[in-house]
């Protein structure tokens, strides 16, 4: 068996088209197709339902592509290894963040790159949680940036980043100048924009409004925290953020943010890695470098403030 032979039948697996995995894999498609059928004598199993096109994996094939994926994984992981002894951290780290953690990726990366001059990043910020830990989970990805999920922990590494708070933005004539904090059930007498439902803060929000028996129906809701900040420009709304989105959004003197309180509500959020084996090098470098961060010290250093200004 050729680690050639795994490639070009994950690339099938996951493109569900011969001539698109061979055009994936720079080959022809009767190379491939004859890499594959190899495999198959070799193994003595039919791994892929075949008509006049592909017609999905046999069972034998589904349980394969969760092994092939490992075994290429962990060769890259290797070949990363031996070239890191040689070199230092070379190669591209996949990076992927929910998107309230898009920004303050930036904080952990600045340590990363410092670090591994020579290393090169791809984030994708674009992902709910539950996709994020299938792509680490199928190697499409070396670390995520996630809120930690309890169904999701069984093979993953933890390292704590940081606490989200919640903060309310608004117009400044929205909220009395008096005020640096705010409850729950006076949030919701505001004219709100909020992330959409699916995302994970938002949960977090709606069950705080719960807590006090409230039910929002928000005039916008956006999957951007840039959105949001964008309406509260407009003059027309308010909208509940992580503080951590602070740091990165100058309060102008027509925009203020109060904390929310009536729950005082925390939300973990956490590198995540893959437990089992050694993993590539350049996540564990980051996870190295994510150790030796104080980011709740920073984040509620920059929410002091900025809700204590006037």
């Amino acid at each position: 068996m050729l680690f050639r032979q795994l490639e070009y039948f994950v690339a099938v697996a996951q493109e569900r088209h011969f001539a698109r995995a061979a055009e994936k894999c720079y080959v022809s498609q009767p190379a491939l197709s004859a890499a594959i059928a190899k495999l198959e004598r070799e193994l003595d199993v039919t791994l892929i339902n075949r008509g006049h096109s592909f017609e999905g994996l046999t069972p034998e094939g589904e349980r394969l592509v969760v092994w092939a994926k490992r075994i290429l994984a962990e060769h890259d992981a290797f070949k990363a290894e031996v070239h890191a002894v040689r070199s230092g951290i070379t190669g591209t780290l996949r990076l992927g963040t929910v998107p309230t953690a898009s920004t303050t990726a930036s904080l952990v990366l600045s340590a990363f790159c410092s670090a591994h001059p020579l290393a090169k990043v791809h984030i994708s910020s674009r992902l709910a949680t539950t996709e994020l830990y299938r792509r680490l989970r199928e190697f499409e990805l070396d670390a995520v940036i996630v809120h930690p999920a309890p169904e999701e922990s069984d093979d993953i590494d933890l390292v704590p980043l940081y606490e989200e708070h919640y903060v309310l933005v608004s117009p400044a004539d929205m909220v009395s100048p008096n005020v640096s904090t705010l409850s729950w059930p006076d949030a919701a007498q505001l004219p709100l924009a909020l992330l959409t439902p699916d995302m994970r803060d938002r949960q977090i929000i709606d069950a705080a409004f719960a807590g006090h028996d409230i039910i929002v129906n928000p005039q916008v809701e956006t999957d951007s925290v840039a959105s949001l900040f964008a309406q509260v420009a407009a003059g027309d709304w308010a909208c509940i953020v992580p503080h951590t989105w602070l740091w990165t959004t100058p309060m102008a003197g027509e925009i203020r943010a109060v904390e929310l309180v009536d729950p005082d509500l925390k939300a973990q959020i956490a590198l995540a890695t893959i437990a089992a084996g050694p993993g590539s090098p350049v996540a564990r470098a980051l996870v190295a470098c994510a150790q030796q961060l104080k980011l709740n010290e920073f984040f509620d250093a920059q929410l002091a403030g900025i809700t204590r200004r006037r």
